[in-house]
């Protein structure tokens, strides 16, 4: 969430990154945030006036009791009645006017770093890196959902039956390269630094706006009415909050954390062949990193996460690229997000395995998570994360580009996690 005072002090810069965005109404919205802020001024100002009149009235009459003036002290009890009813006034005016303020400011997205790019949609991101060779596949190869059902690894109408479509079963040597895949991650992560937790794949509801993904417009989280919770749409949610109401030194920076978790997310509208098999699913593994950094040291930190990852595909053997996406790409609360894709030589074409962004202070400021400095001074931190990896995508480019005649080769990197080198 961007502060008052920053979008105060900085309009003309917000309108510009909004504008990047595509952000309708942007200047209304700005405007009105400004109004309201300065209605929020005013009114304050006017209670904390009232409440003082007040008090200094109250201690007026305990003086005129005392030096036996009832009449005089009745006529200011008379005073302090209006007073108290205009404070009461004040205060529900004031309430008022910060829950349209905050409810405002939800609305706002994060203003874009000055590297992104401006554009409409995924078409107008900028490829910044490419690496890997594309496979050859043999005659007859076939795209992932067919190949899971020649070797019985997966099964989505088994999970349609149990449940729905995008929730497939993993069996036999498909589970077991899931969990290969989920352990390897971690340890990459752990060996770079990472500290591993395991979170809770439930969160209420101000984890859920610390973060940024409530309020969910989109209607693509899972909710729980009768308890009011949701089911996570990322590992991201639970570990930031971690942090959620915390105070740190500059000393512990940076704070790094890795975790695996399921994802849950509705999906809303999501249909035809782009979607099919493991494409899009609205149950997934992932293991994701998150860090905290001071502001000064987050755009490295987020060149240092990106290089993370191409080290993971590499490994893998898989052929990847880079995008630095467009401002009309961009997620809600990021600054700047670098998107990761692997080729899949079946389906020639890329699929989004990773995004790696900062957010700079826009999930802070929700989280009021801020660090003392060197001078004692407390300001918000940086936040950023990135997914290392998510399975879904990864799986299918690994199936595809892998196979051969005889089988599905395992890279060599995940045997001593599998316990075999072929699906066969």
């Amino acid at each position: 969430m961007l502060q008052v005072h920053y979008i105060k002090d900085n309009k003309e810069a917000v309108l510009a990154g909004l504008a990047k965005r595509n952000f309708k109404d942007a200047e209304s919205t700005i405007d009105a945030v400004i109004e309201l802020d300065e209605n929020r001024k005013s009114t304050q100002a006017s209670l904390d006036n009232t409440l003082a009149e007040a008090n200094k009235i109250s201690k007026e009459i305990g003086v005129l009791f005392k030096s036996g003036e009832v009449q005089k002290a009745n006529v200011l009890k008379e005073k302090t009645g209006a007073l108290k009813e205009e404070s009461k006034q004040l205060t529900e005016k004031l309430a008022t006017i910060n829950t349209e303020l905050q409810e405002l400011l939800y609305t706002i997205p994060n203003v874009p770093n000055k590297i992104v790019p401006a554009g409409s949609s995924e078409e107008d991101n900028e490829l910044v890196f490419e690496e890997g060779a594309i496979p050859e596949l043999h005659d007859g190869a076939l795209p992932h959902w067919e190949l899971v059902k020649k070797y019985d690894i997966i099964d989505f109408e088994l999970g349609n039956k149990i449940t729905a479509a995008g929730f497939p079963v993993y069996k036999g040597k498909g589970a077991r390269l899931q969990r290969a895949l989920i352990n390897y991650f971690l340890d990459k992560n752990s060996e770079a630094g990472y500290l591993e937790v395991q979170p809770p794949y439930l969160v209420n509801e101000a984890s859920g706006i610390a973060t940024g993904q409530l309020p969910d417009k989109e209607g693509q989280m899972y909710h729980d009415a009768k308890d009011d919770l949701y089911l996570i749409p990322t590992g991201e949610v639970p570990v930031t909050n971690i942090y959620r109401d915390v105070i740190l030194k500059e000393e512990e920076f940076p704070i790094l954390n890795t975790a695996y978790s399921p994802c849950f997310r509705r999906e809303a509208g999501s249909y035809g062949a782009h979607v099919r098999g493991l494409n899009r699913l609205h149950q997934f593994d992932k293991v994701e990193i998150v860090r905290l950094e001071t502001p000064e040291n987050s755009y490295q930190a987020l060149d240092g996460m990106v290089e993370h990852v191409k080290e993971i595909l590499r490994e893998l053997g898989l052929p990847y690229r880079i995008l630095k996406l467009c401002g009309g790409d961009l997620g809600f609360t990021s600054a700047l997000t670098y998107d990761f894709e692997a080729y899949s030589t079946s389906q020639k074409k890329w699929l989004e395995i990773s995004s790696v962004s900062n957010f700079e202070t826009f999930q802070a400021n929700r989280l009021k998570l801020r660090f003392k400095n060197k001078d004692g001074k407390k300001q918000l931190a940086h936040t950023l994360n990135g997914s290392a990896l998510a399975l879904p995508r990864v799986l299918a480019s690994l199936l595809e580009n892998n196979q051969t005649p005889d089988g599905i080769k395992i890279p060599d990197v995940l045997v001593p996690y599998t316990g075999f080198d072929m699906i066969d």
